[in-house]
């Protein structure tokens, strides 16, 4: 348990999982812990035995966003809008495990996830109204794209919290569970992913991505169905699907260069 804040990196398995640990703000970023997703997120990317991340928070929260004590530095920088987009970036697949507090940042961190799984105590909220501020564009993109123009705008009018219930009826959350098997779930699934193809998985990522963002060209089609053509993922996995048999995948995950 960390009293200044820190993130924690663990392999299990295939799966990586990063802890924000700052128990005694709720897990709040602090300047050093914005600064450190980016090599973080690297450094998970090139691990190639590593297929699947879980983004969670220690001692019952999730993220209470920004230390507040601390904004006069932050809005100074690029800080927060480079770590959400170190994750939204990440070529492998990323869950959130939300429970306890989820709010401004911490909701832009989880949105900039491919999949969130919350806890039934988990509480969401948007409050740069409560403090005269304005999120940078292209968080607040990722988050109307996410849950839409309208929930976006009661969200930040309101300032208020929301729970789990609402939060998975406007989109935000994918599942909503009991808090205590909110984690395991999340780690569940990320094996479940793993076990996968990995060419079928980051090759929709990509193209979902780029298709939101209306960046995706023909050209990067044909460079995945090249990837296709030459894996032996898709050989292995029909026979497998005839022999009533595991798939053994064995794209190794390289990705695509931007």
């Amino acid at each position: 348990m960390s009293e200044t804040g820190r993130l924690t990196l663990e392999t299990r398995g295939a799966t990586a999982l990063i802890t924000i640990d700052h128990p005694r703000k709720r897990n709040a970023m602090t300047t050093p812990m914005w600064s450190a997703w980016p090599a973080l997120m690297e450094r998970v990317v090139a691990d190639d035995d590593v297929r699947v991340v879980v983004i969670t928070g220690a001692s019952g929260h999730f993220c209470a966003g920004a230390d507040i004590s601390e904004l006069d530095t932050i809005l100074d920088n690029d800080r927060p809008t480079n770590a959400h987009e170190a994750i939204a970036r990440c070529p492998k697949p990323t869950i959130a495990a939300i429970n306890g507090s989820c709010v401004g940042g911490g909701v832009l961190m989880a949105g900039a996830c491919d999949i969130r799984i919350a806890g039934l105590s988990a509480r969401f909220g948007v409050p740069p109204a409560n403090l005269g501020l304005v999120y940078p564009p292209i968080p607040l993109e990722r988050l109307v794209r996410l849950i839409g123009p309208a929930a976006t705008k009661y969200l930040i009018f309101t300032a208020g919290l929301i729970g789990g219930e609402r939060a998975r009826h406007i989109g935000f959350v994918d599942e909503l569970l009991p808090d205590d098997v909110v984690l395991h779930r999340a780690l569940a699934l990320a094996d479940d992913i793993a076990k996968r193809s990995q060419l079928s998985i980051q090759a929709t990522k990509d193209l979902v991505d780029r298709m939101v963002d209306r960046t995706l060209t023909a050209q990067r089609v044909d460079a995945w169905m090249e990837q296709v053509a030459n894996s032996p993922d898709l050989a292995d996995g029909t026979a497998a699907f005839l022999e009533r048999r595991p798939a053994r995948f064995s794209w190794n995950g390289a990705g695509l260069p931007d």
